[in-house]
């Protein structure tokens, strides 16, 4: 049976260690997941992980309930992981296989923009560290973690209409980098460059 998750938070900030525990215990998996996507590495994961559970467990005091807790813990998350990154000063190094073992998952529209087998982890993982770390989060929290636009726009504190270009910019370029063909003009595709300024 599913916790009752207000519940949880309210013990929680009631100050319930036990309460505590299995929140976290419950939301552990999906930020391991959103951070092993966005850093690149289990490396910078774990780190990403760790420094974004003790932020939760730190601002929980403020949560207000406004937001589902998830998508609060999300943006928590996330900022984790671009903080990590920063911090770093360095592109994820994954070390996965060759690109062009993938088998062009991308897709146009509102869908999913990738639709995985166990197989296609690795690929997809390569892939996806080959994008700017802001482009990175908002594809990640919008395909993988099956956010919606008004969520990921309160996660990363950006207007929809950012999110909807670094989406878009964001499956362009992977639908590039997982296409098993070159394009068809012979032309290379230009770099995908990190926005200066929402757009």
């Amino acid at each position: 049976m599913e916790p009752d998750e207000p519940a949880l938070v309210a013990a929680a900030q009631g100050g319930d260690r036990r309460a505590l525990d299995r929140l976290l215990r419950l939301h552990h998996d999906r930020i391991h997941g959103l951070c092993r996507r966005i850093c690149g590495n289990d490396a910078d994961a774990q780190d990403a992980t760790q420094e974004a559970l003790i932020a939760i467990v730190r601002g929980l005091p403020r949560f207000d309930g406004r937001a589902a807790f998830g998508t609060w813990s999300y943006r928590i998350a996330t900022n984790a992981c671009l903080d990590e990154l920063r911090r770093r000063k360095r592109r994820p190094e994954p070390g996965l296989p060759d690109l062009e073992r993938a088998t062009g998952r991308g897709t146009a529209g509102d869908g999913p923009a990738v639709d995985t087998t166990v197989a296609d982890q690795l690929v997809l993982d390569a892939a996806l560290a080959t994008l700017p770390p802001d482009f990175r989060a908002a594809v990640v929290l919008r395909d993988l973690c099956r956010l919606d636009y008004a969520e990921i726009s309160e996660t990363l504190g950006i207007p929809p209409g950012t999110v909807r270009s670094r989406i878009a910019r964001g499956r362009a370029a992977l639908a590039r980098t997982l296409s098993p063909t070159p394009p068809s003009s012979g032309e290379p595709a230009a770099p995908l460059e990190r926005p200066t300024t929402p757009t």
